[in-house]
C-alpha cells in the first residue's frame, strides 16, 4: 500500500435499499439552481450554505448551487457533490443528498458504518454502495454532523480518474471541517522526553491493538534526542509456533526501502557523481519511458518523487516474474506511459524507484550486473556505516534465521500464516521494497535522519544538505501532506512527521521522525491488518509526547469495527469453495501477454489459480449485474479479482488494476 492510500483510507472509511449514481452530469432538483462550471485555478477555499469549510484543488471546476457544491476534475466522468441538510439523522440525509445531486438514481447499499468524530463534526458516518466490477466505479457518501445541521459528501466516479485524481480529493475531505473548527496543532509545544513511562503507554497501545486486529508479531524502536531509548519485540514470529518477535527479528521493509534507496543517492550528490537536479539521461543512457518527452523531463530528484504522472503499474511485476532481473525491470519501466502531466499531481510508480537505485548504483560498479551493484553499494554505503548488520536483500538469508513469517486473514477474517510465493516479485524490483530489516537495525536508519547525517561516533555519513534534500517538497499529497523523495513529510498537526510505509504480502510497517522534536520511530508487523495500526501509532506517539487529545485508541477500535464489519459483509456474498456450476464453465488454461498463464487446478473441491511464480485458491461471487468473478482468497495473497469475460469467441478472465486492464484468454 502507498503512502497515498494510506492516508485515504485514514480520511475516509469505505465502508438497506439505498441511494446511488451513474457518472452522468447531475440535474438539480427544480428548487436548485447551479451556476456554470467555473475553472479554479489555484487551491481555494469555499465556505457552504451552513458555514462548513473545505478546499477546492487547482484545476477542478466548481458547480455551485444555494445548499449544493459539485466539484469536478479535469476528467468529466468524476463528481463530488458537498450538500447541506437539516435531516433528522444520517440516512435522511444523504437520502436527500442524493436527491438534490442526482434524482432518481438508484444503487444498493452495502453497509454503514460509524467513524470517530474528527474535525469538528459530531458524527461522521459513511456509506458504501454496490458498484459491480465492470462499472470501474466509486460510489460512496459520507455523513457529517455538526449540531443538527449535516453536510453530505457523495464521491462519484470512475475508477482511473478516482485513482489519478486521489491527491486532489484527499485534499477536498481533509480539508473539509464543520463551522468554526480549529485544527489541533502542537506547534511551538516542547515535546516531552520518551522516558519509561511514556515508553510503557507506547508498548501498551501496540500490545492492545495487536490483540484486538489479529496481528501475530511487531518490533517497534524508539530514538529521542539522537539516543535509542527502546526495541524489542511482541508476540510471536509465526502463528502456532514457539519463538518470539524481538528486536533482531527480520522482516520485509517493503517500501521504507525507498527511503534508504535515496539516501545512497545522497551519498552519491555529495561524492559529486551525480546532481539532483541533472537529467538522468545524462546519468544513465539507456533511462527510457514510455513516453519520450517525459523521459527528457525527468532528472535524478524525479526517480523517486510520484510526480512524473506515470500511475502505479505493479501487476505486470508481479505476475510474471521468474525470469526477470534488474535489467527487465527497467526495460518494462521504457513501457510505462503517464496518464497526467509531469508535476500535475501525486502518482506512485514502484519501477521508478528502483530505476533509481539500478541506476545510482551503477555509478558506483559500472561493471557489475546492476543488482550486484545495487546490493554491494548499499551495504558497503549504508548498512555497514549505520551498523545494519542483519538487513540484507537476500530472500533466502534472510529465512534462514530470525525473522517474521507473512500473515494475513483466512476467508474468514481468522488470522492465518501465508505464503512467501508472492513476495518474491519485489526481487527484480528491490530498490523499491526489497529489504528485509529489524527494528534494531532500521532506528539506526531513523537516527540518521534526525543527526542530519552524522553517525553516533561523530563521523559523517551524508551531508545535511543532501539528506535533507530527500525531504524537500516534489509534489503535493494532501491538504497538508508532501511527498519528497522517498519520503512524505505530513504537517497535519501543526509540526513535520517526516515517514513512509512498507507493505508486501503479510508485511505492513513505517518508519516515522519528527525533526524538530528529535524523536523517531519504527514499526513493523508480520501481518496485512498491520496496516490499521500504522497511523493510529503514530497518532499515539504524538499523543504522549505533546499530551494531545486521546484519539488514537478511539482511531483504532473504528478501524477494528469497520474492517470486521466489511469482512462479514463481503464473506456472505463469497461462494466457498467456489461455485462448481461456475468452476466448470472455465478453461484449464488461460494466457496474457502481459501477465503470462494461468492454470486452472481442482483438488476435489477447491478451485486453485496457478500463475507459475505464485497461486492461491479462490472463491467465487455473482456481482450483481450478473457477471461471475474469482477471488484469490489464500491469507496474505493479493486479493486479486477475476471476472469472467469472451473475447473473440473465446473464454476469458479479465483483471484490472485501477487504470489498467488485463485480460487472460483460454489455451485451447
Amino acid at each position: 500500500m502507498t503512502p497515498l492510500q494510506f492516508t485515504f483510507l485514514v480520511l475516509v472509511t469505505f465502508t438497506t435499499n439505498a441511494i446511488a449514481a451513474s457518472s452522468d452530469t447531475a440535474t438539480p432538483r427544480q428548487d436548485e439552481v447551479r451556476s456554470a462550471p467555473e475553472r479554479i485555478a489555484t487551491d481555494t477555499r469555499h465556505t457552504t450554505m451552513n458555514g462548513a469549510t473545505f478546499t477546492i484543488p487547482a484545476g477542478w471546476s466548481i458547480i455551485a448551487g444555494r445548499s449544493t457544491v459539485i466539484l469536478e476534475p479535469p476528467e468529466l466522468d468524476t463528481h463530488i457533490a458537498i450538500i447541506d441538510s437539516a435531516a433528522a439523522d444520517a440516512a435522511a440525509a444523504v437520502g436527500a443528498a442524493w436527491k438534490s445531486y442526482k434524482p432518481g438514481a438508484i444503487r444498493p447499499l452495502t453497509i454503514v458504518n460509524s467513524s470517530p468524530a474528527r474535525n469538528g463534526w459530531d458524527e461522521r458516518q459513511v456509506f458504501n454502495y454496490e458498484v459491480s466490477p465492470n462499472e470501474r466505479l466509486f460510489v460512496r457518501a459520507l455523513a457529517l454532523r455538526s449540531g443538527s445541521g449535516w453536510t453530505v459528501v457523495i464521491m462519484d466516479g470512475g475508477t482511473a480518474t478516482w485513482e489519478k485524481r486521489s491527491a486532489s480529493i484527499i485534499l477536498i475531505l481533509q480539508s473539509l471541517r464543520a463551522p468554526g473548527y480549529q485544527r489541533e496543532s502542537f506547534a511551538g509545544r516542547k515535546s516531552h522526553p520518551l522516558d519509561s513511562a511514556s515508553i510503557a503507554q507506547l508498548k501498551q497501545f501496540v500490545e492492545s491493538s495487536m490483540q484486538k486486529l489479529g496481528i501475530p508479531g511487531a518490533a517497534v524502536a524508539l530514538v529521542d534526542r539522537g539516543k535509542i531509548v527502546f526495541e524489542g519485540g511482541f508476540g510471536v514470529r509465526e502463528l502456532g509456533k514457539p519463538p518470539k518477535v524481538n528486536a533482531n527479528t527480520l522482516f520485509m521493509a517493503a517500501s521504507n526501502t525507498k527511503a534508504l534507496t535515496t539516501l545512497l543517492l545522497a551519498e552519491l550528490v555529495d561524492e559529486k557523481k551525480l546532481r539532483w537536479d541533472q537529467p538522468v539521461t545524462e546519468v544513465y543512457p539507456g533511462f527510457k519511458l514510455g513516453d519520450p518527452d517525459t523521459t527528457r523531463q525527468v532528472l535524478v530528484k524525479h526517480l523517486v518523487c510520484a510526480c512524473t504522472g506515470l500511475p502505479r503499474q505493479d501487476l505486470e511485476s508481479t505476475f510474471e516474474f521468474k525470469d526477470s532481473t534488474p535489467a527487465t525491470s527497467l526495460a518494462l519501466l521504457g513501457t510505462m506511459k503517464p496518464t497526467t502531466r509531469f508535476g500535475e499531481t501525486f502518482q506512485y510508480n514502484n519501477l521508478m524507484a528502483a530505476a533509481a537505485g539500478y541506476i545510482g548504483a551503477s555509478l558506483v560498479y559500472p561493471t557489475r550486473e546492476l543488482g550486484a551493484a545495487y546490493d554491494e553499494a548499499m551495504k558497503k554505503m549504508i548498512f555497514d556505516p549505520l551498523g545494519m548488520t542483519s538487513t540484507t536483500f537476500d530472500m533466502a538469508r534472510a529465512q534462514r534465521g530470525n525473522h517474521a513469517s507473512p500473515h494475513g486473514d483466512d476467508v474468514d477474517r481468522n488470522p492465518a500464516v501465508g505464503k512467501m510465493a508472492f513476495n518474491y516479485a519485489v526481487v527484480p524490483h528491490r530498490p523499491a521494497g526489497g529489504a528485509w530489516t529489524s527494528a534494531h537495525d532500521l532506528i539506526r536508519y531513523v537516527q540518521l535522519e534526525l543527526a542530519l547525517g552524522n553517525l553516533p561516533n561523530g563521523k559523517r555519513l551524508v551531508s545535511p544538505e543532501n539528506i535533507v534534500a530527500r525531504r524537500m517538497p516534489q509534489i503535493s499529497v494532501s491538504e497538508s501532506a508532501i511527498y519528497g523523495m522517498g519520503l512524505m513529510i505530513d504537517n497535519t498537526w501543526g509540526v513535520p512527521v517526516v515517514s513512509h510505509g512498507g507493505s508486501m504480502s503479510g508485511y505492513k510497517s513505517d518508519i516515522y521522525f519528527l525533526p524538530d522534536a528529535g524523536v523517531g520511530a519504527v514499526l513493523l508487523t508480520n501481518a496485512d491488518n498491520g496496516q490499521l495500526l500504522l497511523r493510529p501509532f503514530i497518532r499515539r506517539l504524538l499523543e504522549v509526547i505533546f499530551d494531545g487529545k486521546v484519539e488514537a485508541a478511539e482511531d483504532l477500535a473504528g478501524q477494528v469495527s469497520r474492517h470486521k464489519a466489511i469482512g462479514a459483509k463481503e464473506r456472505k456474498r463469497l461462494m466457498v469453495p467456489a461455485d462448481p456450476i461456475q468452476v466448470a464453465k472455465l478453461s484449464k488454461r488461460y494466457k496474457s501477454t502481459e501477465l503470462g498463464e494461468l492454470t486452472v487446478l481442482r483438488d476435489k473441491s477447491v478451485t486453485v489459480f496457478d500463475f507459475g511464480e505464485w497461486k492461491s485458491a479462490v472463491a467465487s461471487r455473482i456481482n450483481n449485474d450478473g457477471t461471475v468473478s474469482f477471488i484469490a482468497i489464500d491469507p496474505a495473497s493479493p486479493g486479486s479479482e477475476f471476472i469472467v469475460s469472451e473475447r473473440i469467441g473465446k473464454r476469458a478472465l479479465i483483471i484490472r488494476d485501477r487504470q489498467h486492464e488485463y485480460v487472460f484468454v483460454e489455451e485451447r
